[in-house]
């Protein structure tokens, strides 16, 4: 063991459920958030740089963290953006050729702080049966009454708008300037992978401000527009929504995922709802319903839109659904190149099945022109 001297620490639920464990390195922290799950076995650098994950403490649900370190081609965003790390055992040295550092000290320069030795079965169980909810991690094991009160000022999730926390504050280009096609992106947490994704099949991106007006994402001259993944609720999010909407009367190709996938029905009026758990994971099972075939995905979301509503709306197709749970996966307008998907097509976590929505939409890009 590296440490001998590591702290105390605990997990506290806003019902004032309580599990134990220990601070990763010898360090006192606490950090506050809505506590959420992720089953995915690897991955665990994207995870915890998702600007999708902003104000959330994660809890990795496979045994052993930290094992394979870190690297710079792994981050998708340009830092940490959870809120804390919860784990049952956490890797001090790691074994791989293309690290740079461990985890640890990937985690200490990212100022995130980490609590391991929690029995995560017993903590996902409790999740998993009265949803997620907001937590403080701490090694102020001394401190239940204060620590209840400064957790019952934390906000809740729903009616959070997060987005402005990880958008980029100025617009900026990703890609070859020569590209064939240009895109205007709306970032509400974008992840780096989906610009590679975009940027490998001949494409120019412009990154906008999340609250950006369509009058300036439209002077880009784009051959097409992309509503990006993103963190919190989607409701709040009014500028969006009305740029959407904007978007929307140039009948131009759009591409929203994850977040980007919620405006869009928000802009066409549906509504949305938080989810008891949300999905957060890597082996997410999709059903295309326009091809008939299953996707294994890569998912990271809290919120859905709602299944009814989208079924009666007459400009609206669903072309994907969840097959645990029956939640509306991915949307079309009908005989017009506007689609959306609620997972991650980018992240491929092992099966690339998902990938095809990229050429999909430049495919769109290519007629539209």
């Amino acid at each position: 063991m590296k440490y001998q001297t590591r702290k105390e620490a605990l997990i506290l639920l806003e019902d004032g459920t309580i599990f134990y464990g220990k601070s990763v390195g010898d360090k006192d922290g606490t950090a506050f958030g809505e506590v959420c799950f992720n089953t995915g076995m690897t991955g665990y650098q994207e995870i915890f740089t998702d600007p999708s994950y902003f104000g959330q403490l994660m809890v990795t649900t496979n045994a052993h963290i930290g094992n394979y370190g870190t690297q710079p081609d792994e981050v998708e965003s340009d830092g940490v953006k959870i809120a804390g790390l919860i784990c049952r055992n956490f890797s001090y040295p790691f074994s791989r050729v293309s690290a740079d550092q461990s985890l640890e000290d990937f985690l200490e320069s990212n100022k995130l702080f980490a609590i391991s030795d929690v029995d995560t079965r017993a903590l996902v169980a409790y999740i998993r049966d009265h949803g997620a909810m907001n937590a403080v991690i701490t090694t102020r094991v001394d401190e239940l009454e204060s620590l209840k009160k400064e957790l019952a000022q934390v906000p809740s999730m729903k009616g959070l708008e997060l987005a402005s926390k990880v958008s980029t504050p100025e617009a900026y280009l990703y890609g070859k300037a020569d590209a064939t096609y240009r895109i205007a992106a709306l970032d509400l947490g974008i992840k780096r992978n989906i610009l590679r994704h975009l940027a490998a099949r001949d494409c120019l991106i412009k990154v906008f401000p999340y609250d950006t007006p369509f009058e300036t994402l439209a002077a880009f001259d784009p051959h097409g527009y992309f509503l990006s993944n993103g963190p919190g609720d989607p409701e709040p999010l009014s500028e969006a929504i009305q740029t959407t909407r904007d978007i929307l009367a140039q009948n131009k190709p759009l591409f929203g995922i994850c977040l980007g996938h919620q405006v869009l029905a928000l802009a066409h009026g549906i509504s949305t709802f938080k989810m008891h758990n949300g999905h957060r994971g890597i082996n997410h099972p999709i059903k295309n319903l326009v091809t008939g075939k299953g996707e294994i995905t890569s998912q990271n979301h809290g919120f859905a839109i709602d299944k009814e509503e989208t079924e009666a709306h007459p400009e609206l197709a669903i072309t994907h659904v969840h097959l645990n749970d029956h939640t509306v996966a991915g949307i079309k307008i009908k005989d017009r190149p506007v689609f959306s998907v609620q997972y991650h097509p980018e992240a491929g976590p092992g099966p690339n099945d998902a990938a095809y929505l990229f050429d999909q939409f430049v495919a769109a890009l290519a007629q539209a022109e």
